[in-house]
């Protein structure tokens, strides 16, 4: 088989439809649009959620609750997923972040208190958990929270 001689599967491409070009098409006159109402106008077509009149789904459900604009979104990590680091290294956002343990910085790294560590090390992170800072200094370690 060469290049030229490649050619799509039977059927598998279609022309499309060109309306609008004479009665002798099938889809002269009114273009498939049908006769009057606003869709059959230029521009016409209802807007999105318009339900005909009917009450719109978001004005007839219950509206509860309070979104926080200023919360904080952290990149949460455990102090279980520390024990893969050596004793005494410094850990802080770029040597996570090459570990796969941080995928996106967000508005910070915090470390939560899961699990167990093993080893010392130096954690430099955004924000900490009580029960995460006493868990590191039992091992010997030291949180810089900035």
């Amino acid at each position: 088989m060469k290049l030229h001689e490649l050619s799509p599967a039977k059927g598998a491409r279609k022309a499309r439809k060109r309306i609008g070009r004479g009665v002798g098409s099938g889809w002269g006159k009114t273009a498939g649009r049908g006769n009057k109402g606003h869709n059959s106008r230029s521009g016409g077509g209802v807007r999105p959620g318009y339900e005909g009149g009917q009450m719109p789904i978001h004005r007839r459900l219950p509206k509860r609750g309070f979104t926080n604009i200023f919360k904080k979104n952290f990149a949460v990590i455990n102090v279980r997923d520390l024990n893969r680091f050596d004793a005494g290294s410094t850990v802080d956002e770029s040597v996570l972040v090459k570990a796969g343990l941080v995928k996106g910085r967000r508005d910070g790294i915090k470390l939560l208190g899961n699990g167990e560590l093993q080893q010392p090390l130096t954690i430099k992170v955004d924000a900490a958990s009580k029960s995460a800072k006493a868990k590191v200094e039992a091992a010997g370690g030291t949180i810089e929270v900035s």
